[in-house]
C-alpha cells in the first residue's frame, strides 16, 4: 500500500510532466493555445509516467542481464541537467539507427570537461545539450560497447527516459542503481505505478 505522502509526490510529478509535455507540444505546433488546458488535464488523468522497454545485449552487464529483460522507464518529455543526472541509466535515441534506442549510463553533461586517459587526446568541454554516455560492461572494447567513446557526444534532448526497474523474470527483478538525485526523484513514481500493476494483477487473478 502506497502512503498518502507518496501519492501526493507522485501527483506533483505527474502535474509537472503534463505541463512540460503540453508546452513542448505547443512550442512545436502540435497543439494550439486554446488546447493547452485540455491537454494538461488529459495528460494528468490519463496515461502513466512510465513505459516498458525491452533491452538485450551485453553492453550494460552486470546492471542489466545480457540475455534480455523488461525495463520500466520513467518518461522524460524534456531531458536536461535538472531532471536527468550523471550516474543515471537512460534510454536514448540511437544516433546511427533512428528507429532504435540505446540503454547507457550518463557519464557527463553539458559544461563538463572530458579528459582522456590517452595523453594524445585533447581535453574538451561538452557544449550545451551535449552528454557523454558509457556502457557498464568494462570488458567490452569501445566499438562493441557503442557508447560515446565511438559515437562521440550525444544530444541530451535525445534522452527519452530514465530506467528505474529491471524485470528479468518473475523472481529476478529490482530497482536499477541510478544517481542519488534520480533515485530520490523516482521513488514515488516507482512505488505508485508498480503498486497499481500489482493491484491490477490481483484483481485479474
Amino acid at each position: 500500500m502506497v502512503s498518502p505522502v507518496m501519492w501526493s509526490r507522485y501527483l506533483l510529478h505527474k502535474l509537472n510532466y503534463s505541463v512540460t509535455l503540453t508546452m513542448k507540444n505547443h512550442k512545436i505546433g502540435h497543439i494550439a493555445g486554446s488546447q493547452i488546458k485540455d491537454s494538461v488535464w488529459k495528460n494528468l488523468f490519463q496515461g502513466r509516467l512510465t513505459f516498458i522497454h525491452w533491452n538485450k545485449g551485453p553492453e550494460m552487464e552486470p546492471t542489466l542481464a545480457p540475455q534480455g529483460g523488461t525495463l520500466l522507464v520513467r518518461k522524460m518529455p524534456l531531458a536536461n541537467p535538472k531532471n536527468v543526472f550523471v550516474g543515471d541509466v537512460v534510454v536514448l535515441k540511437d544516433p546511427e539507427k533512428p528507429e532504435d534506442y540505446l540503454v547507457r549510463r550518463l557519464a557527463a553533461v553539458e559544461g563538463q570537461e572530458m579528459v582522456s586517459t590517452d595523453e594524445k587526446d585533447t581535453p574538451f568541454v561538452l557544449e550545451e545539450d551535449e552528454c557523454w554516455v558509457l556502457a557498464d560492461n568494462d570488458t567490452l572494447k569501445p566499438k562493441e560497447a557503442r557508447d560515446s567513446r565511438t559515437l562521440g557526444p550525444l544530444s541530451l534532448s535525445d534522452v527519452i527516459g530514465r530506467v528505474m526497474y529491471s524485470m528479468r523474470s518473475a523472481v529476478d527483478h529490482g530497482p536499477v542503481q541510478n544517481s542519488d538525485q534520480g533515485l530520490l526523484s523516482d521513488t514515488s513514481v516507482l512505488m505508485v505505478e508498480l503498486d497499481v500493476d500489482e493491484m491490477a494483477k490481483n484483481q485479474n487473478g
